[in-house]
Order: structure tokens, then sequence, then C-alpha cells
């Protein structure tokens, strides 16, 4: 047992005072129920377990083999057609997709255009899905055609309470997003957004979903053109992809100020994927089945512990942020960017999301907390009565044996806790509370997260 000292304490947590509610649109992703199971056992329970609150429908092609959903190209095949003529869609798998999601108690973020398409980087090597498109204008009446089919009814479609319309993604990337220049992709934006907010003012409809950081100088051009149109985008979207949670953190506060400066000030912030990464290298499948196999289920891999608790880190830490909504990806259920293995095994980061979803499921309100050492990222939530609440702790990457954190607001109370690390699975955990210190016991070095509840009752 170690002793319980005030200095050696890695956090605080008052359950005594309230801070506001959680931000459960920051705990979103970009998976969802596919159509197919596979052969595997139906994700669709997994997938409710970690109670997200919004999936983003980007990529949902590229794991429902053979299914025409979602991307533009497949909802509307035919662009020498009339977009005004709803038997030139083809809506019914995808309506099936966002039926599922929303029965598995997630709302739908609509990404508009396509998914990647992996054809290759060489010059002479074809691009289809990502081409731009020849008419914008007549584009934009058909994505204009597919948000009516999911909101007005149109087509024989829906009333749904779809919110959220994302016009295309990483445009500035290599050809695999967009294959044109990024000044065309500035006025394709700016004709679609202008149309789209014309006909649905009452919807949320932005971008431009920037890849892997936050380029102020891709960004500066866009909005500007979006000035000059009379134009505002609801929301400003970019991605990012790397290990250091700090650096995720911050972004969000960046970029409001960034786009106030820019005369955005009310435009909402989100990050449409996000996912822990040490290397693109160390993902690629052209390496031996050893190095493969560390590069995504050692500690320190794409689907290991550090993976998990930077996930969680993160999402303690942007509870405190401006950010309106964040999207893991969390992809494909199965595979390096999922939550399982081709055998159904779960992962790593399922285990995470499924903690961060147990938290806000539990519980409304927020309590305040604070760090005191920098691997360590918390947050609390607590009941209407105050007599239960939960702490979710992480301790990302340190070489330390324990942590201890200060509790206020449970003395006397009950404790349990569960154990996120290399070698356990939301595992059952021994804890001490004794003096209104925590003390959080590691089965070994490096990173791990815990989960505790507390019970006065």
């Amino acid at each position: 047992m170690k002793k319980l000292l005030f200095d050696q304490v890695s956090a605080e947590a008052d359950f005594n005072q309230v801070t506001g509610t959680f931000n459960k649109a920051q705990h979103s992703t970009n998976t969802a129920p596919n159509l197919s199971n596979r052969g595997i056992n139906d994700f669709t329970e997994n997938f409710k377990s970690m109670n997200f609150e919004y999936s983003r429908t980007h990529d949902w092609p590229l794991w429902n083999a053979g299914q025409r959903v979602i991307d533009t190209h497949f909802v509307f095949p035919l662009m020498h057609l009339d977009p005004a003529d709803p038997k030139n869609y083809y809506f019914e798998p995808s309506d099936e997709m966002i039926q599922k999601t929303q029965e598995a108690g997630c709302k739908v973020f609509y990404r508009l255009g396509t998914s990647i398409e992996h054809s290759g980087l060489r010059p002479d090597q074809k691009h289809f899905n990502s081409m731009p498109p020849e008419d914008y204008e007549k584009y934009a009446e058909v994505l204009a055609g597919i948000i009516r089919h999911y909101t007005k009814g149109w087509a024989n479609g829906f009333h749904y309470d779809m919110q959220y319309w994302e016009i295309w993604n990483e445009a500035e990337n290599d050809p695999t997003c967009w294959k044109g220049s990024y000044e065309e992709f500035i006025k394709f934006f700016v004709i679609v957004l202008k149309r789209l907010k014309a006909e649905y003012p009452e919807l949320k409809i932005g971008g431009p979903a920037a890849t892997c950081s936050v380029r102020e100088d891709l960004f500066i051009p866009l909005l500007k053109a979006c000035k000059d149109a009379g134009v505002a985008p609801d929301f400003f979207s970019w991605h990012s992809y790397e290990c250091d949670p700090n650096s995720l953190i911050g972004q969000p506060a960046r970029m409001k100020e960034f786009l106030k400066e820019q005369g955005f000030p009310n435009c909402e912030l989100a990050v449409t994927e996000w996912h822990y990464l040490v290397s693109w290298d160390g993902v690629q499948r052209n390496m031996s089945e050893e190095n493969r196999r560390l590069a995504l289920e050692s500690q320190g891999g794409l689907c290991g512990i550090d993976s998990a608790v930077y996930n969680l880190s993160v999402l303690c830490g942007w509870q405190d942020t401006c950010l309106d909504m964040g999207f893991y990806y969390g992809a494909n259920p199965v595979g390096d960017w999922g939550y399982m293995n081709i055998f159904g095994g779960y992962n790593k980061n399922f285990f995470s999301m499924r903690m961060f979803g147990t938290l806000l499921g539990s519980f409304e309100k927020k309590i305040k907390s604070r760090s005191l050492d920098g691997a360590v990222y918390l947050q609390g939530g607590v009941s209407d009565d105050g007599k239960t609440g939960m702490l979710l702790v992480t301790d990302y990457r340190s070489n330390t044996t324990f942590r201890q954190v200060k509790v206020d607001g449970m003395d006397g109370a009950s404790v349990s806790a569960i154990l996120l690390d290399h070698t356990h699975n939301m595992t059952m955990l021994d804890v001490t509370f004794e003096n209104g210190v925590l003390t959080l016991p590691k089965t070994a070095v490096g990173s791990a997260a815990y989960l505790v509840k507390f019970d006065k009752r």
C-alpha cells in the first residue's frame, strides 16, 4: 500500500462544485452499424455501448462492400440527368444505413461529396469519384435534393432531425480526395454553401473538413471568398492525427480566435476526424508481419494502450474547451482504424470509447477538476442529489507506479473502479479512498486509465 502523501497528488476533483453539463457531441464518431456483418458477430450492440452522440457518414461506402451508400456519385449516379426528378436518385441503401444508425441511438452528421478514393498518386493513375464536378451549380442542386429527402420528406423521404451537413472532405489533400486545384475547391465550396443555405437556413451547413491540421494559410482565402459572396459557414471543420493530447486539446481555442479575427465569431467548431498517430509509416501494409503487428498492437501502436489513453485524455481535455463537436475516426468497425480485428476481438480503442461513453451515459452534470501533472487528465460527473459520482482519470505514458487524486465531496462513499491498461480491458480493480485521497495503483509503468464510481447511498 502506498503512503498517502498530498505532495504525491496528481489531480483534484470536487464533487461539491458543478461546473456545467457534459458536451456529448464531442464524443462522436465516423462509425455506424454496417449493412452486413460479414461473418462477424453483430456490431450494433457494441456500437451502442460506446454511446456516441453523432456518427459522421464519411467513408461509409468503404466498409459496406458492394453497397451504393451516402456518396453523391452513388446517390445520384448520372449527373446528366435532372436533379429535380426524384426518379434519378438511388436512396434505399443510404436510407437503411441512416435508419440503423439512428435506431442505435446515434444522430447522423452527413458528409456531402465523396469518400477517399485510393487510386494511387502517380500522374498516370486515374481518379473518378474525386474529380471536381463539371457543373458546380448542378451539383449543388443534387446536394439540395439529398438534404430535402432526409429533412423534408421529398422523394418518398423522411423528416429526420439531421442538422449538420458537411461540404466535401480534405480537398487540399492529394488527388484521393479532390483532383483539382484548391482555388477550384474554394469556388465550389462557396457556390454549394450559398445554394444550400438559401433553401435550408435552419440547418447547419459547413466544412471544409481540412486534412490533418489547422491550416490558416488555406482557411484565409476560403473564408474571404465566403465573405465576398455574403455567406457564412455554420461550422468550420478540420482533422487531426497526432499523439500529443495537449496539441489537440489546444486547437479549438486557436481556431476560435482565428475565426473571430476573420470575421466569423459565431462559427461552430468541429474536429470531424481525429485519431492517435505516431507516424503514417507505422500503419503501412508493405512491411513484415512482425512489424505490422507492432505498429498496430504494441503499447505505442495504432490500436494499443497509448492510443486508448490518448483518446480518453483528449476527450477529458476537450470538455473544458470551446469545441462544439469531435468525431473519432473510428470508421470501419473492423481493421486498423476500427474497434476489432478480423477475428472479432475488440481492441484498446474500443474499450476507451466505451469507458467515456459510460461516463457520459451515467451523468449529465460535470464537476470541477484539475490536473497537477502533465500526464494526467480527468473529468467527473455527479448525480442531481450529489450522492453518486464517477471520475475518469488517465495517465498517459508516465513512468509512475501509482496515481493519487484529492477528492472532495465524497467522504464516506463506497468506491469501485475499473482499469484499462496494456493487459487489462475494463477489469475490476481494488483502489483505496482514505482521508479524501484516492489511490490508483498501476500494474506496470506506461499508460493506464481508470473509471471510478463513488456511492454515498
